[in-house]
C-alpha cells in the first residue's frame, strides 16, 4: 500500500501548550498510527517545504467517556508528533496567525 505524506499527516494540534513551541521551531500534529519518525520527518518537509532536525512521538490513549451511567466508551487512540525544525529552516506559514 503506498502512502502520500496527507496520509500521514492528519491535521495540526492547535493548544496553548502547542502554541508556546512555535518560537522554538516546534510544531505538534496528529499522524497516522502506523507511522514511523522517518515518515513522518519526510511527510513534513515535503509537505510545508521545510527542513526537520528531530521528530519525537507519543501514543496518546484515548479517553474514557460517557452519557449517563452505563454507557461507557472511550475516544480513540491517536498518535502525536513533536516535530523541531533546523534553525536555519522556515517557518510554517499555517501557524503564523495563530500566535
Amino acid at each position: 500500500m503506498s502512502t502520500n505524506a496527507y496520509d500521514i499527516i492528519l491535521r495540526p494540534i492547535i493548544t496553548e501548550q502547542s502554541m508556546e513551541t512555535i518560537q522554538d521551531k516546534r510544531y505538534v500534529f496528529e499522524v497516522a498510527k502506523d507511522a514511523n519518525k522517518v515518515e513522518i520527518k519526510k511527510a513534513v518537509e515535503e509537505i510545508f517545504g521545510v527542513k526537520v532536525k528531530k521528530v519525537n512521538t507519543l501514543n496518546m490513549e484515548g479517553k474514557e467517556k460517557r452519557s449517563g451511567a452505563y454507557p461507557r466508551g472511550r475516544r480513540k487512540s491517536w498518535k502525536k508528533a513533536m516535530v523541531q525544525l533546523t534553525p536555519a529552516s522556515k517557518t510554517i506559514e499555517f501557524f503564523e496567525g495563530m500566535i
